[in-house]
């Protein structure tokens, strides 16, 4: 590698000195390879540059100097030996195509070049230990003979050498993430009974949550639920019941939240003809409707202690009374509970009773507020925007990047019910396929990420709204890019010397800092 060095002229030994700058100092290794593109990009007049990654037996593209969209993604998949890019994974030596035009192996399966352009390809294979486990590729101008094509080899295999340890890191990354993925569905379907995605949640929190359902649902124990308002504690309850013994059996739900003593009484163990006025008949209880099966309270800390005393007694030996008799009766029941309250705050004022907590909580199940589940919020509002779609018979295709990030912004008060009912309000105000930062409650519409420019009534002239669109579309551009000017110019299709044009003219130029050219 020296001699190949001492061989360089001094602009490709820049260019390797501020990738080594770069392995050295950027840690998000998916940033790093990006980077390394950017410098060949800007540096040596490459276009396209492409780092690959092997999963399996198969090529996945990482990074581009370009941001591909979802069907370019699907479309930019090579497997060992197909292509030029299969043919480098395969036997681990470097590629050239002189005229891409006239080489049936090139396959240009992301459509990013036209069919008549003239341009040459390079393929080098990324090593490590000897193992070939992706690709760094690029485009190059046609010129007269391949003798400067085959330096830009040299140099790019130098580059691949330096950028091999951190894309094997990332290869390590990307298939524990898509470990944790397949787990998650694998979780999700059993949780669910047949009802995919039933619950929602990719983020550590929830998957602790997932782990408990599993271990507790095959079980007879008692399950105390709790987490805020709206979080999906009877979603829980569901699977726990859905996995267990007694899916087949009823699933009894009773809300005691705000109910009157007599009334939640009457409504979980029945009542006689006669035992209060309007008791016209006798009625069976949610405890003897539920006899074989599963019985749920929600909002247990809202009992009353004279109802608390009656379900601890019913608890400890599944019996009970109907309201204005006495006779003794018994229903065989798996017991689950949900609160959103503090029991404990409850009991120290003497409003919840120890002995019943304790009975209760033989297999707490916390549910994590929403605020506290990060990814979780845009999994979740895809789901919602799905399900209010078939609802409201709409084909709202996305959400725009400024909503998502005015969504993952706020705290969600509300937990994931909030979100479910402001992505309802959305669907139900969007004028085209976009939902956009306007749709959303107000709540939401006052931060950083509001688009104004596109109300319709914004109250400006038509070039005012088009210079504040403007001027908000290039700085989340780069932000998104963490104030890469270059990168947020090729996500948006503009050239370096426009894209300066533009952020001049708008005052932006110092967007991003000292890292706006890196």
């Amino acid at each position: 590698m020296r001699v190949a060095m001492k061989s360089l002229m001094p602009p490709e030994i820049k260019v390797l000195q501020e990738i080594s700058t770069a392995v050295a100092r950027v840690r998000d290794v998916r940033r790093l390879l990006e980077s390394v593109i950017d410098i060949i990009d800007r540096s040596m007049g490459m276009l396209r540059g492409t780092f690959t990654l092997l999963e399996g037996d198969e090529l996945r593209i990482e990074a581009s100097s370009r941001t591909l969209n979802a069907e370019e993604k699907a479309l930019g998949r090579y497997r060992i030996g197909e292509g030029v890019t299969g043919a480098v994974a395969k036997t681990g030596r470097s590629e050239i195509v002189f005229d891409v035009r006239k080489d049936g192996r090139f396959l240009n399966r992301t459509r990013a070049r036209r069919s008549d352009e003239p341009l040459s390809f390079i393929c080098v294979p990324l090593l490590r230990g000897g193992e070939v486990i992706g690709t760094l590729s690029v485009d190059r101008e046609m010129r007269g003979d391949s003798t400067s094509l085959a330096k830009d080899v040299a140099l790019l295999e130098i580059i691949a050498n330096l950028t091999a340890e951190a894309a094997a890191v990332l290869r390590e990354e990307c298939g524990e993430r898509d470990a944790l993925r397949n787990e998650n569905r694998k979780l999700r379907g059993m949780i669910s009974d047949g009802r995919p995605r039933r619950i929602i949640g990719d983020c550590t929190e929830m998957r602790a949550v997932y782990e408990q359902i599993r271990q507790v649902a095959p079980s007879e124990a008692t399950v105390l639920i709790r987490g805020a308002s709206g979080t999906g504690k009877e979603l829980v309850a569901q699977a726990i019941q859905s996995l267990s013994g007694r899916k087949d059996k009823p699933f009894i739900v009773l809300n005691c939240a705000a109910m009157p003593e007599l009334l939640v009484e009457s409504e979980l163990f029945g009542h006689e003809k006669g035992a209060f006025t309007d008791a016209r008949e006798r009625r069976i209880g949610r405890a003897e409707a539920a006899d074989g099966g599963t019985l749920f309270l929600d909002e247990i800390g809202d009992l009353s202690v004279a109802v608390q005393v009656k379900l601890l007694r019913f608890l400890q030996d599944r019996t009970f009374s109907r309201v204005g008799s006495n006779e003794v009766l018994k229903s065989d029941v798996r017991f689950l509970a949900a609160t959103s309250r503090n029991l404990e705050e409850l009991m120290a004022k003497k409003l919840f009773r120890e002995d019943l907590y304790y009975r209760l909580s033989v297999f707490p199940i916390h549910m994590p507020p929403l605020s506290e589940r990060g990814g979780d919020v845009i999994l979740l509002a895809h789901h919602f925007l799905e399900k209010m779609n078939v609802k409201y018979g709409r084909r709202i295709s996305r959400i725009s990047p400024p909503a998502m990030n005015a969504m993952q912004s706020y705290s969600w008060p509300g937990n994931v019910r909030e979100l479910e009912n402001c992505i309802e309000r959305a669907v139900l105000t969007a004028k085209d396929d976009v939902i956009r930062t306007y749709n959303l409650p107000k709540a939401l519409q006052d931060g950083e990420f509001a688009e104004d420019p596109f109300r319709p009534d914004a109250p400006m002239t038509l070039e005012e709204q088009l210079e504040s669109a403007e001027r908000r579309i290039l700085e989340n551009a780069i932000r998104r890019h963490n104030g890469n000017r270059s990168a947020a110019g090729r996500e948006l299709g503009v050239s370096a010397r426009m894209m300066n044009y533009r952020l001049g003219r708008l005052g932006l130029l110092g967007s991003g800092g000292k890292r706006s050219e890196a």
